[in-house]
C-alpha cells in the first residue's frame, strides 16, 4: 500500500504544460528541504494511520557538476508492520542548473517482494540504461530510448513544482512522459480549479486541485481516481492526496514542512471567504 501512495505522490507531478523543452530553472525549493506526510488507510468508515511518507532535497556532486539529491522513504509503522510491512526507498539526482535527472534509484521491500532498480540518463545517446531486478524476475540489463523531456517519478515533482501554473483553465488536459518500472507511460492530468482544503494537523491552505486521468497500459486501470492539492504559491508544495484503490482508499496529508524556501499559502479567518 505504501508503494502506491508513494505513486501517488510522485504523481503529484502534475505536468502542466507541453514538455517541448527540457531546462528548468528552480525558484521553488532549496536544498535542506524536507516534507513529511501521514497517510491513511481508509475502509468504510474506518480510518487507519498507515503509514509515513518522506521527501528531503540536499546538495551532491556528480561527474563534476553540480547537482540536487532528492530522497524518498516509505514506511509502514510499527503496528501495520504485522500485517503488511513496508519499507520503500527512491532517490534521485539531477542537474541543478537544469533538473534533467541523471540517475534514478529505487530500492523496495513489501512483504516478501523486493525491487532493486537503478537507471542512468544519457543525453548524448538519447539513451535510459537501467538494471532491473524484483523477487520474480533475475537481475537484467536494459536500454531505453528517452522520450522528450522523460522524468523519472521523483524527479517530475521538483520539476513540475517550477512550472508557470498560472494561465490554466478549467478541465484543461496536460501530458506527462514517466519512467516507471523500466517502461515509459504517458500520463494524463486534469487541472479543477483552486480550492481551499484543511489539514486534520491544523491549518487551511489555498490550493490548485488536480485529478490523474491514467490512460490504459499504465500501472492502474484507468480513469480519474486520484486527487491532488496543490498550495497555490510561490513553494507549489502537495498538500493533500487522494486515491481510491481495489479496496477502501488511500489519503496523504502534510504532516510538517521545514527548510521551505517560501512560505506556505495559509488561510486565516479574516481572508477564509475571500
Amino acid at each position: 500500500m505504501t508503494r502506491k501512495l508513494l505513486v501517488l505522490l510522485f504523481l503529484v507531478s502534475w505536468s502542466i504544460q507541453s514538455f517541448s523543452q527540457c531546462n528548468y530553472k528552480n525558484i521553488t525549493f532549496s536544498s535542506g528541504e524536507l516534507v513529511e506526510y501521514k497517510v491513511y488507510y481508509k475502509l468504510g468508515f474506518l480510518w487507519f494511520n498507515a503509514a509515513k511518507v518522506v521527501f528531503e532535497i540536499s546538495d551532491t556532486i556528480i561527474n563534476n557538476q553540480k547537482a540536487y539529491k532528492f530522497d524518498s522513504y516509505g514506511t509502514t509503522l510499527p503496528n501495520y508492520d504485522w500485517i503488511y510491512k513496508v519499507r520503500d526507498s527512491f532517490q534521485s539526482i539531477v542537474d541543478s542548473a537544469t533538473l534533467r535527472p541523471i540517475q534514478f534509484l529505487r530500492d523496495t521491500r513489501e512483504g516478501n517482494y523486493i525491487v532493486n532498480n537503478e537507471y542512468w540518463f544519457d543525453y548524448s545517446s538519447k539513451s535510459i540504461y537501467s538494471i532491473i531486478e524484483n523477487s520474480d524476475t533475475p537481475k537484467y540489463s536494459d536500454t531505453l530510448n528517452i522520450e522528450d523531456c522523460t522524468q523519472d517519478v521523483l524527479t517530475a515533482i521538483y520539476v513540475c513544482r517550477n512550472l508557470d501554473i498560472t494561465n490554466l483553465n478549467y478541465n484543461d488536459t496536460i501530458k506527462l512522459n514517466m519512467l516507471i518500472d523500466n517502461k515509459i507511460h504517458k500520463l494524463y492530468l486534469r487541472y479543477q480549479g483552486k480550492e481551499n482544503t484543511e489539514l486534520e494537523e491544523g491549518g487551511v491552505y489555498r490550493c490548485r486541485k488536480f485529478t490523474i486521468l491514467l490512460v490504459e497500459g499504465t500501472i492502474f486501470s484507468g480513469g480519474e481516481n486520484l486527487s491532488v492539492w496543490i498550495s497555490d504559491d510561490k513553494a507549489k508544495v502537495p498538500i493533500r492526496v487522494e486515491a481510491e484503490i481495489l479496496v477502501g482508499s488511500i489519503v496523504a496529508q502534510l504532516k510538517s514542512l521545514v527548510g521551505n524556501k517560501w512560505p506556505l499559502n495559509s488561510v486565516t479567518e479574516d481572508n477564509l471567504k475571500e
